[in-house]
């Protein structure tokens, strides 16, 4: 309270709480205010507050809206309602001021503002709806991913984005949402304004008034389709990577059954398997190179036989074909074969001998290529033991793998050999240049 001239002459605990300290009484003017600011923080004069107002228009103020500064230098929003009083002949003989904290409501009024901020603008879709699951809010993100607007959504039941057939999920929802349950991270799929179907997963949450009363629930609805399709194709590389792998379990296995028929000791048997397992290993190099699209003919030539010679004694020549993964597998098994029996029997083993490895590929309704491998140079070569591994591999086993045909030769200059096989059974790719 304050006389006419707008000098305190009472307050209480309260008034001094929100102030911060206790003002002299009949010193302090107009108000106990430390320091006094606008709504927007403006300094405001004492002689310009709310109750000097009041006193110096003869007139009742409600609400008026102030900041309260301390000597601590913290700010208290508050609300005031001064009133003059009169004497009995209606004189101001002083004022009475009550003053409201609403600090908490201010900080209250903050926080809805920032999480209404963060909803709007959201990527995710932000759905509220009442325990009857009609639609109450709708944040733009839910616009973006439905394809309603907020006016089309608000006020229609939320079966608006469910697609028939999973109505019930619904009801399950709800019913969780009643018992105060949250629902975490159901997978599911919701319908879009234009009919398509959209995989989402969803949160929800029971929305509770000031009495802890569950009136609704509020849905976060987030795109999960781009994640559903890398599942997908994550299962479907595992599928087919697990069929690759078997594949190369076969292969290896019949390699040990094989090299053990032939191996004369253990040491032999272990460097022969070893050997082989490298020359497979560097063909699936080449398959992961090319992402299991396939490998050219020609690097699989260079890779298979670059650890035997330099390139001034292997040459190889011809057209450009892609090799199905396959026929990458089983040729890289053969040419490593032919380089191994090269470099210790025939051409590679001397310093004049040479190796060219050339294909071609014929014309015609249903083309073939031919791949030769040809040595000169080396020394004379006796024929190779029937039952050995190279030969099996070169005559039966490759050729069979890519529907072809082979055949090995004995020449007094090197070994020739020879595969015949369909373009579409070992190819993986269209021919599209010569080399």
């Amino acid at each position: 309270m304050t006389d006419a001239e707008g000098r305190l002459t009472y307050f209480n605990d309260a008034a001094a709480e929100l102030w911060g300290y206790r003002p002299p009484l009949g010193k302090a003017q107009w108000c106990g205010s430390w320091q006094l600011q606008s709504a927007d923080g403006h300094p405001l004069a004492h002689q310009d507050c709310p109750m000097a107002i009041a006193i110096k228009e003869n007139r009742a103020i409600q609400a008026a809206p102030a900041i309260a500064v301390r000597p601590d230098g913290t700010s208290i929003p508050f609300l005031a309602f001064p009133a003059p009083l009169r004497d009995e002949s209606g004189a101001v003989e002083g004022g009475v001021n009550l003053l409201i904290d609403i600090s908490q409501h201010r900080k209250a009024e903050e926080l809805t503002y920032r999480l209404a901020a963060i909803v709007e603008s959201s990527d995710d879709a932000i759905v509220s709806k009442n325990l009857n699951g009609v639609i109450t809010s709708w944040n733009r993100g839910a616009e973006r991913l439905f394809g309603y607007s907020a006016d089309e959504a608000v006020g229609k039941h939320i079966t608006l984005l469910i697609p028939k057939g999973r109505e019930s999920e619904e009801e399950t929802i709800l019913a969780s949402v009643g018992r105060g349950e949250r629902v975490d991270h159901f997978d599911t799929v919701r319908r879009r304004k234009d009919g398509t179907s959209v995989q989402v997963s969803l949160t929800v949450s029971p929305i509770r008034n000031a009495y802890g009363t569950i009136i609704g629930a509020s849905k976060i609805a987030r795109d999960i389709t781009e994640r559903k399709d890398s599942e997908n194709r994550i299962r479907m590389l595992m599928r087919e990577v697990n069929h690759r792998v078997k594949n190369q379990f076969a292969v290896i296995l019949s390699m040990i059954r094989e090299t053990n028929k032939r191996a004369g000791t253990a040491a032999e048997f272990e460097r022969q398997i070893r050997e082989r397992i490298m020359a497979l290993s560097r063909s699936h190099d080449l398959l992961v190179d090319g992402e299991w699209r396939g490998a050219t003919l020609h690097d699989l030539v260079v890779t298979q036989v670059q650890p035997f010679s330099d390139e001034n004694r292997i040459r190889a020549s011809g057209e450009l074909i892609v090799l199905s993964t396959a026929a990458v597998q089983y040729l890289g098994i053969a040419l490593h074969e032919l380089a191994t029996n090269s470099a210790r029997h025939g051409a590679l083993s001397n310093p004049t001998g040479k190796v060219d490895i050339t294909w071609t590929i014929s014309e015609g309704e249903a083309p073939h290529l031919r791949l030769t491998w040809t040595e000169t140079g080396g020394p004379v070569v006796g024929k190779i033991s029937r039952s050995g591994f190279g030969r099996v591999v070169l005559e039966r086993v490759a050729p069979s793998a890519v529907n072809g045909v082979g055949h090995l030769s004995y020449r007094p200059s090197g070994i020739v050999w020879t595969l015949d096989a369909p373009l579409n059974s070992i190819e993986a790719a269209s021919r599209k240049a010569d080399l």
